[in-house]
């Protein structure tokens, strides 16, 4: 059982309160202190792998990390013997896909446990101690278990406090949530350009310390606005709840869902791949000199961010212009759109690549903005619209369940992917990208055939819905 915090005796879900621009005064705390989490998160994303490859994982180092040897013979047993670009890729694979599944655990922490607020707190305290630990070789893969159980203790559960802060009612809840990621977006531009450059350009530790001060920013702004976040709820023994059944029909629209998530995971590689082999091969292959300075290859992490934000604004609004003059379509054929142009990103590493080869020359980045706009459009026709297809498809019963099981391609396709960049020191660059030119074409098929078959199943229903039947 939980009890309210002590910070927060109010419950400060009121219309009336509007002082963070017309919205609750712990909006503004909590969008600050998302942000700033976000910072920390990106900027240590964005120089795992060029740190694993370029120091960490080269003798000298590698010996020092304290455990590195039984989980590297674990991770050869799965994916045979590993270079240190290999191994890098499967590092991060397992950490990318953790951060999908860590959150499960959060969530029960905060409902059974600690609370919202404390479970927040922890996870800040964690990822800060996590960040600041990447400093030493040794303390590595402690670093990334504090990391993943932080991210899970704080992810989820801050976002649910945003929808706490409001009433039911209240119509504001939908802006407040575009305000919450408006901030993540503006940190995800900036933090690889700060983290990058101090990682790449000064020392590794220096990337991480920054990475490390965002987090230690993150909780402050946290701890400092308590008294204005919502109370824990709390949880009254001996009351059983009340459950859903299921309705007629509804546990196979379930087996549909899940069975796409193998689907949604191979379309999603080529965005996946950006923190990973595609640093990578950036730093080796692309023209990065500018008026004579070089440009540390993290910076294009920033541009895929700033671009990823332009087209998912550009997304919303073309289907919105589209729906005025034409039929809208449905979630499932949006996303088989989306999987088509996401295939082309990679399709244009692979020429560029192939050119690289012909001339013997640098890549010059405008293959680099063209693989970033070709797979941030298509992209922004995936993953929200694979939410929102989840979201309104699931059965009523089921709902917030389906919502985390949609999530699992993410882990999925983060764990193919570290298996995928590690064919990058095997193969040719130019037939690499084209694998996943043909990964993603593969997904596309798929896709077409479910949307033939399972079309109405999944299409937004014309009926009223029927009242559920509860346990």
């Amino acid at each position: 059982m939980t009890s309210p915090a002590a910070a927060s005796p109010a419950d400060r879900s009121t219309a009336d309160d509007r002082a963070f621009f017309g919205h609750p005064r712990g909006l503004g705390y909590l969008a600050f202190c998302e942000a700033w989490e976000r910072f920390s998160y990106y900027g240590m994303q964005t120089l795992l792998v060029l740190y694993m490859v370029n120091r960490l994982l080269l003798p000298g180092h590698v010996e020092n990390v304290a455990g590195f040897a039984p989980v590297r013979r674990i991770l050869e047993s799965a994916y045979g013997p590993l270079a240190p670009q290999p191994l890098a890729s499967a590092i991060f694979g397992l950490y990318a896909g953790g951060v999908y599944l860590t959150p499960i655990l959060g969530g029960w922490i905060a409902d059974r446990v600690l609370g919202r607020t404390r479970t927040i707190t922890l996870g800040a305290v964690l990822m800060t101690a996590g960040h600041f630990l990447m400093a030493f070789d040794v303390s590595f893969l402690i670093a990334l278990l504090f990391l993943l159980v932080g991210v899970g203790c704080f992810k989820g559960n801050i976002a649910s406090q945003v929808g706490e802060l409001y009433a039911p009612s209240d119509l504001r809840r939908a802006d407040a949530f575009q305000i919450f990621l408006l901030g993540v977006q503006i940190a995800v531009i900036v933090s690889p350009l700060v983290c990058g450059t101090l990682g790449q350009q000064v020392a590794w530790h220096w990337g991480f310390g920054a990475a490390g001060m965002g987090m230690v920013i993150g909780l402050l702004v946290y701890l400092s606005g308590r008294r204005y976040l919502p109370p824990d709820r709390v949880r009254v023994p001996g009351i059983p709840r009340q459950r859903r059944r299921l309705a007629t029909g509804e546990g196979k629209t379930i087996a549909v869902l899940i069975a796409l998530l193998p689907v949604l995971t191979l379309g999603v590689v080529g965005n996946q791949q950006i923190f990973n082999a595609y640093l990578i091969w950036g730093d080796a292959n692309y023209d990065l000199v500018f008026f004579g300075r070089s440009m540390p290859v993290t910076w294009l992490v920033s541009l895929d961010a700033f671009v990823s934000t332009v087209t998912m604004a550009g997304a919303l609004g073309f289907w919105r212009w589209w729906s005025r003059r034409h039929a809208e379509p449905d979630e499932i054929t949006k996303i088989l759109i989306g999987t088509i142009i996401c295939a082309l990103a990679p399709l244009a590493l692979a020429l560029a690549s192939w050119q690289q080869a012909a001339t013997g020359q640098k890549v010059g980045l405008g293959w680099g903005i063209a693989f970033h706009v070709l797979n941030d459009i298509g992209f922004a026709n995936v993953l929200p619209v694979g939410l929102a297809l989840y979201a309104r498809a699931a059965p009523r019963a089921v709902s917030a369940s389906m919502i985390g099981v949609y999530y699992l391609h993410l882990f999925a396709a983060n764990m193919f992917v570290g298996w995928l960049g590690g064919l990058l020191g095997t193969m040719p660059a130019g037939r690499f990208w084209m694998l996943h030119f043909a990964i993603i074409v593969g997904s596309a098929v798929l896709l077409f055939m479910f949307r033939a078959l399972f079309r109405r199943r999944l299409a937004p229903s014309q009926e009223a819905e029927p009242a559920p039947a509860l346990a």
